[in-house]
């Protein structure tokens, strides 16, 4: 990493252990690599107040353990007693998620397990799969209240299982565009915010010893998370003035999914993350519309990122990331279920002739994103009796008001269009509208990337290139502005419409790394297919928070090509989010107020489930005036306007560098090693457990399993050709099964030699994810011994003419499979032009077989092969291991010894 560089701060807080006395809770973290400690007191004796003590010091693995080992001692009821400890250990955990009161004492939460769910260059992003509520207090100072265990089950009710999602060293908060455009800052300022960090530093040894370096190292970067979409602030808010920086675990909520799609063995990871807002949050009918502060329900940011997984540095990596947004309208509107009706009428609560919530709104938007901000509002427009059309009436008189104050440049775009309407009708077809306002949409707001354009895109320009918007810097391209979709509950008609505009952002991103040729992506390819089921299982999710139910209506149903099965799925789906909205969603409302702080209980007022309705908690501005009132016509908030198209939180101005954090250290250090932090060097690795083998994989879950197949992921398949299919389906999976044997049980002609060479079934590939009975059916024999005589005749020679002696009798199955696999894919991708070898044959002898290389390396290709030479220390080593291995063991000299007492003396002295 060069001198001066900039990299995300990784929490030292990692791994956690509470330890318990009588009168105290000890919590122990560490690094993953258990090299740094940290300790927090917590006070056990007060009944009601929490007292938490962070001790500064940072602490080796042997300090720590003489510091237990003395509370051990110290604690226990009698000096030397040994039979009862003073110190037990009570719980370990990953994370802090913060500290709660009802009516009694405080309690604390803690992540007991995680699970990994994506990686973004080398950061890792884990779900909580598990919590563990502790009550802090001893039993002998806890004064009881009769309605404590009702609010603790109530609050238990929000489960942080589902959806919760955190991460130690990225900003789940921020975009991708943001994250890396504040490692890009200037040097002078990162050495000014360096300086203004040391004076206020609140561990005085962390910038210790970096006067030795001569004013190299790297500068670690952490940024104020964005409160917005933070879900334990609140949780925190006691506690993030007087502990440790690292102590904070910010966790959001909504969805966060992960697939690999491999273009010719090159890993592309392609991530969905989405953040629900944390204000205005709830259930479908109990919160419509916007609150007084111009928060909405339902406002969900959606960002999908595309990175080459084969270099995982942010500084040297290609990344690339598109945001959009989904939100109910912003007006005073709601929906009455006292009537017991699927579709209750809508309802305008309060007047707003100056558009005051919208204006309140879009000012956060354009703070966020900058400008052009798109409204693409799908509800209905023409009805025999008005229902949704109110919401549209009143959006574009909203709209229309505020425009008039904005430059026209940066004013806010409307784009109506009743997609229900569309949908019943025979002529037109939904999705070539949506795709249609896709790229109108990506072509005015652009989209990131972190580096500049392609010298091929420069040589093969392309017209919508060209006209593509955003702002182009010398690093590559920024995001401005963004589309903001929605319906009536945004869920069925969004998520499709994002799901469009999605697949139409990913194409210039595919297109702006290099990958493909055209930023085009066709239906029914192995790539359009994985983000399909990417987007799928993120409308599904967001569905269920809001809604109650999965998705109603999918991108099949609106393509006309869904099963008949699917519509008595719609039905069940429909009656489960009925019966959800009518009876569940009151309760989830409460437990949502609760957990988010929206309601604390106090001694002396009606308790939440006593509340006629949770209207006043929402809306401030009924239980006090505000001081000041917004302009009608300066609508904005100050100094956004300057910076537009810009967002204003991204650019580098004193009041955004106050948010953040700035650390010099040295250029190995733990807290900005991401190499360390990813690869973990110092413990075991298994790939059964490897999260990049793991998860999704376009060749492996969507490319044909069947003979002669283009194994690029942007060929258009027939809906019965994918590998999902294949496998799912019995009847199909018997009939594949038999035209593999018919067609291995004869040699192939010679016309379709290099077809037949790898058209084999790869299930040697697959043998590892075959083997597991839950995701694939048991791996079938394709052919007998015979037959298997006939291919390694038409494949490989025999070992004994090539070697001399005789390796083998005969390859197994899974080795022709997968060198025929390999001898296709070489072809494929190392085809000669037959012009320029006619033109070298004349200049060359008759007879002689010349291979010339393909690649400008002479050694980089498939024909020549040079084996790395091992120098004399590294086969002796070999053969010292070959020995051992025949129960030879040579005696340990004295470097071994050393060598041994210098690794026990690291490790446990």
């Amino acid at each position: 990493m060069p001198a001066a560089a900039a990299a995300p701060l990784i929490s030292t807080v990692q791994k956690l252990v509470l330890y318990e006395t009588r009168a105290r809770y000890f919590l122990v973290g560490s690094n993953h690599a258990e090299t740094k400690y940290r300790v927090l007191k917590i006070d056990r004796t007060e009944p009601k107040d929490l007292v938490i003590i962070d001790d500064k010091h940072v602490y080796t693995q042997q300090e720590v353990r003489e510091l237990l080992g003395r509370l051990d001692l110290g604690n226990r009821t009698k000096i030397g007693q040994k039979g009862s400890s003073g110190l037990s250990r009570a719980v370990s955990a990953f994370g802090i998620v913060g500290f709660v009161r009802f009516l009694e004492g405080y309690y604390i939460v803690l992540i007991t397990k995680r699970r990994k769910m994506a990686d973004i260059g080398g950061h890792a992003i884990y779900k909580i799969e598990d919590t563990n509520m502790i009550y802090i207090p001893n039993d002998s100072v806890r004064v009881t209240h009769p309605d404590e265990a009702r609010y603790l089950r109530i609050f238990q009710n929000v489960d942080l299982s589902s959806n919760f999602y955190f991460s130690y060293s990225y900003d789940l908060s921020h975009s991708l565009q943001y994250n890396l455009t504040i490692l890009r800052m200037p040097l002078e300022i990162l050495k000014t915010e360096t300086t203004q960090t040391r004076q206020e530093s609140f561990d005085i040894f962390e910038d210790e010893g970096l006067s030795t370096q001569g004013g190299s190292g790297v500068f670690g970067i952490c940024s104020k998370p964005y409160e917005k979409y933070v879900w334990n602030g609140k949780l925190l808010e006691a506690v993030k003035n007087t502990i440790h920086r690292d102590w904070l675990l910010y966790i959001i909520h909504g969805f966060c999914g992960q697939s690999k799609l491999l273009i010719y063995g090159r890993p592309i990871y392609v991530t969905l993350i989405a953040r629900r807002s944390s204000k205005f949050a709830g259930t479908r009918f109990l919160k419509r519309g916007s609150n007084c502060e111009g928060d909405v329900a339902n406002e969900v940011e959606t960002e999908q990122i595309l990175y080459d997984a084969s270099v995982m540095s942010f500084s040297a990596g290609s990344y690339s990331s598109y945001v959009q947004v989904r939100g109910s309208v912003p007006l005073y509107w709601s929906q009455d279920i006292s009537t017991m009706m699927p579709k209750p009428p809508i309802t305008l609560d309060q007047a707003d002739p100056f558009a005051h919530v919208a204006a309140l709104h879009f000012d956060q938007m354009l703070q966020r994103f900058g400008s052009p901000i798109i409204i693409l509002n799908l509800v209905k427009e023409r009805e025999k009796r008005k229902h949704e059309r109110i919401l549209s009436e009143e959006l574009v008189a909203a709209v229309t008001y505020l425009n008039q104050f904005l430059p026209p440049e940066h004013a806010v775009i409307y784009i109506p269009w009743d997609m229900a309407k569309y949908t019943k009708s025979k002529l037109c077809n939904v999705l070539d509208r949506l795709n249609v306002i896709a790229e109108s949409v990506v072509k005015k707001t652009g989209f990131f990337v972190n580096r500049p354009d392609s010298y091929c895109n420069v040589l093969r320009p392309d017209e919508k290139w060209n006209e593509l918007g955003g702002c182009v810097i010398s690093t590559g391209r920024l995001q401005t502005g963004v589309l903001r979709t929605n319906c009536v509950d945004c869920l069925d008609r969004t998520n499709t419409a994002q799901f469009m505009v999605g697949k139409c952002a990913l194409a210039y991103q595919l297109y702006s790394l290099g990958l493909i040729d055209k930023p085009n992506l066709q239906f029914d390819t192995d790539a359009v297919r994985l983000f399909e089921e990417l987007y799928e299982d993120h409308g599904d999710t967001l569905s269920l928070q809001y809604g109650g139910s999965q998705l109603v209506h999918r991108v099949k149903t609106y393509r006309k090509i869904a099963p008949w099965t699917q519509h008595s799925k719609d039905i069940m789906q429909t009656l489960s989010r009925y019966y959800s909205n009518a009876f569940s969603d009151a309760d989830r409302q409460e437990s949502i107020n609760l957990f988010l702080g929206v309601f604390k209980p106090m001694e002396g007022k009606p308790h939440l489930w006593e509340l006629p309705t949770d209207f006043y908690l929402h809306h401030k501005n009924t239980l006090s005036l505000p001081q000041t009132r917004r302009s009608y016509t300066y609508w904005w908030t100050t100094g956004v306007l300057k910076h537009l198209p810009l967002p204003y939180d991204e650019v580098t101005c004193a009041e955004n560098r106050r948010k953040l954090t700035v650390k010099k250290f040295h250029k190995y250090e733990e807290e900005i090693d991401i190499h360390n932090e990813f690869f973990r060097p110092y413990e075991l690795s298994s790939f059964d457990e490897t999260f990049c083998l793991a998860m999704t994989n376009s060749t492996r879950d969507f490319m044909p399993k069947n003979m002669g197949i283009d194994p690029s992921p942007f060929t258009v398949r027939k809906p019965d050709e994918t590998g999902k299919s294949v496998l799912g389906n019995k009847s199909n999976r018997e009939e594949t099964v038999l035209q593999r044997k018919t067609a291995a049980s004869a040699p192939p002609p010679p016309s379709e030699e290099a077809v037949s060479s790898s058209s084999e079934d790869d299930s040697g590939t697959d043998k590892e994810d075959e083997g597991t009975v839950s995701q694939r059916s048991t791996p079938v024999k394709v052919t007998d011994a015979g037959d298997n005589t006939k291919i390694t005749e038409n494949v490989v020679q025999s070992t004994k003419d090539v070697y001399g002696v005789n390796l083998s009798d005969v390859p197994s199955e899974d080795d022709i499979t997968i060198y025929a696999r390999f001898v296709q894919l070489g072809q494929s991708q190392h085809k000669q032009d037959k012009s320029s070898q006619q033109f070298c044959s004349k200049h060359q002898l008759d007879r002689v077989i010349n291979l010339i290389p393909i690649s400008s390396f002479s050694q980089d290709n498939i024909y020549e092969v040079q084996p790395p030479r091992a120098d004399r220390k590294s086969i002796e080593i070999f053969h010292a291991h070959i020995q051992a291995g025949k129960g030879n063991m040579q005696p340990l000299g004295k470097d071994d010894f050393l060598m041994y007492r210098e690794y026990i003396r690291n490790r446990y002295l």
